[in-house]
């Protein structure tokens, strides 16, 4: 009986040492590593025109974005529709996704986050936004409304976004190490007026290190 009970007692200690690792360190980055270097900046040509280009937000060191979130305000049915709201990039180091830093540069107010999508190896490495062009004076701007990312392992990950506007060209692609860097175009609260939030993005290339 007693070696049954040292066995179980066992077990029970590598059960959690088991459980310990499989937990994540998740911690939010904001400014702390805007010093980084960065080597070129991914854009694309169908942002819409309202708002101001934000505080950028940068990995650390040696860290790439593998992974993302969104915030996204669903249908009001007749009410100020934002649709995509905030972009978050999750940062990882040498492929070790049980340490990770967040990084989401400006993000508007309304919605709720998803859960993050991970590439299945690799890093993010340029991205598509989908945008809703201007609706005229009278009209309910979203402006931004979803984004895809590619990964360097080759998948497509699509935000769970909204479905007013099209998808533009690509960026180009971090062709060496991925993307490290996020800096958002916001239109600020309007206060009882028409809302667009996000209605644009840009991410920052850094190189792998040798």
């Amino acid at each position: 009986m007693t070696s049954l009970l040292a066995v179980v007692a066992v077990l029970a200690v590598l059960s959690a040492g088991f459980c310990e690792e499989q937990k994540k360190f998740l911690q939010r980055a904001g400014v702390a590593f805007n010093s980084r270097e960065y080597k070129s900046l991914l854009t694309v040509s169908n942002g819409e025109q309202f708002g101001t280009w934000t505080w950028p937000e940068m990995c650390p060191e040696s860290f790439f974005a593998v992974g993302f979130s969104v915030r996204v305000e669903s249908n009001q049915y007749g009410s100020d529709d934002t649709a995509l709201n905030g972009i978050r990039l999750v940062c990882a180091k040498d492929g070790n996704r049980n340490f990770l830093y967040t990084i989401e540069s400006h993000t508007g107010y309304f919605g709720d986050w998803s859960e993050p999508q991970y590439c299945p190896s690799g890093v993010l490495t340029s991205f598509q936004i989908s945008v809703e062009p201007h609706q005229g004076l009278f009209g309910d701007d979203t402006a931004a409304n979803n984004i895809r990312f590619r990964c360097s392992s080759n998948p497509t990950l699509e935000g769970p976004g909204m479905e007013w506007g099209e998808y533009g060209h690509w960026s180009e692609e971090c062709s060496d190490g991925g993307i490290c860097g996020i800096e958002t175009k916001m239109e600020e609260y309007q206060y009882g007026l028409d809302d667009s939030t996000l209605n644009d993005v840009r991410f920052h290339c850094c190189a792998s290190q040798q």
